[in-house]
């Protein structure tokens, strides 16, 4: 092995997508990865799916990316949406758009992008070193001119880091790529939770684990500010509540949680209908059914699960017929459904969350090469750059993304 190489360290979705594409650049390539199997984490995306895209337009996407998502033009300007997914159809994995414009191999399996990636690398020569990890970088002037790994040294003269963040540390993103930067000279922005689950202070979710609600709305508010939801999906967990609302709003539900100290969120479980429409339609629902019982008629309105927990928080008797409800009685049920609220205590931990926030700093790397402006020879690609955005495809095409800049970056310069 000569001197020329390019070593990636990560084979996740941006590691290889680097390693590709530098190969198809006619360079000598090695990918090098701690765990045994190729895109650990990229099998875990999108429950198993792999939500590998957005088919929405430049702008609309730049929004997705927590007031960072203009260092992502240039990484945007080599590789988009449209050619991403010409990449894997040209290498015959079919895609298919549903909705929200969301992109998913029509296989409906992450494996399956894995697997087309693994063929492209093999075929483009790329040397695969797997079960081995990155230990340090040799460098004169101030320029990478090889590898330490816990299987042996390797002379390269340029490295592209592409080994994640911390969360999901089961896959191996356990941040010595970060540590490495740290350590190198880099700064490396706080490290948060993202895409991740929030805590309750209330016991009730404990009761409707795994219960999804569909086409409801969240609004969050500390007394002051608010924020609010567009409508879509929430599924509660033991202790709290996720689903793709929950999920894309927790970076911002945990800084500002940080600041006020408190904060409560109001399900809003029919946001098609006023209160007045909803007291409406269950006066009508009471008054055509007045021997039913109020648990009995609500199932007209709510997962079964939810009821015995509506009525205790309206405090109604489960027996009480419809007939006999009180004025008072609706409206409480009403409120309950426009305003289901809960206390946010916080988050479940960073190594659950499916992304991290946080990372190299935007000002120690060049948007127009992903090279770090510290280190020559040193690049970076996917999560360890300090970008995150809301679920959706948003995080995977960035990922894809940078690694074919500094996989093409490396190659060319």
């Amino acid at each position: 092995m000569n001197a020329d190489n390019i070593v990636v360290a990560g084979a996740g979705p941006a590691g290889m997508m680097a390693a590709i594409r530098a190969a198809q650049l006619h360079r000598e390539v090695i990918l090098v990865d701690k765990n045994p199997v190729l895109g650990k984490k990229l099998l875990l995306s999108g429950k198993g799916r792999c939500n590998l895209t957005n088919f929405c337009d430049l702008d609309e996407f730049l929004k997705r990316f927590s007031g960072r998502g203009e260092f992502l033009r240039d990484a945007f300007k080599k590789l988009f949406n449209r050619e991403l997914m010409l990449f894997f159809e040209r290498r015959g994995l079919k895609l298919k758009v549903e909705r929200q414009l969301r992109v998913f191999p029509s296989t409906d399996s992450s494996l399956s992008v894995v697997k087309a990636m693994e063929k492209e690398l093999k075929e483009r020569g790329v040397r695969v070193i797997l079960r081995s990890a990155l230990k340090d970088v040799f460098m004169r002037d101030n320029r990478i001119k090889g590898v330490s790994l816990t299987t042996g040294n390797i002379a390269a003269d340029k490295l592209i880091l592409a080994t994640g963040g911390i969360s999901f540390s089961f896959t191996g993103s356990t941040g010595e790529g970060l540590d490495l930067a740290r350590k190198l000279g880099h700064k490396v922005t706080a490290l948060k939770a993202g895409l991740v689950p929030l805590v309750t202070r209330q016991g009730y979710p404990e009761l409707l684990e795994g219960l999804t609600l569909k086409n409801i709305r969240l609004n969050f508010s500390d007394g002051k500010r608010q924020l609010r939801s567009d409508i879509g999906e929430l599924l509660f967990t033991a202790d709290g509540i996720s689903g793709p609302l929950v999920l894309s709003l927790s970076g911002r539900i945990i800084d500002w949680l940080s600041q006020s100290g408190t904060l409560h969120v109001e399900i809003d479980l029919k946001p098609a209908l006023s209160k007045e429409q909803l007291e409406g339609r269950l006066l009508r629902e009471f008054k055509l059914n007045p021997k039913k019982t109020v648990k009995s008629a609500l199932k007209a309105l709510l997962p079964l699960r939810m009821v015995d927990v509506f009525m205790d928080l309206a405090g109604i008797s489960r027996e009480k017929k419809t007939s006999q409800a009180a004025q008072e009685e609706r409206r409480r049920l009403v409120c309950l459904l426009k305003a289901f609220r809960m206390d946010i205590a916080g988050s479940r931990p960073i190594n659950e969350a499916m992304i991290t926030r946080g990372g190299i700093s935007l000002k120690d790397i060049d948007p127009r090469t992903m090279q770090s402006r510290v280190i020559k020879g040193l690049y970076f690609a996917g999560e360890i750059i300090d970008i995150d955005a809301d679920t959706g495809g948003f995080n995977l095409q960035a990922a894809f993304s940078t690694g074919y800049l500094a996989g093409e970056s490396a190659a060319m310069n």
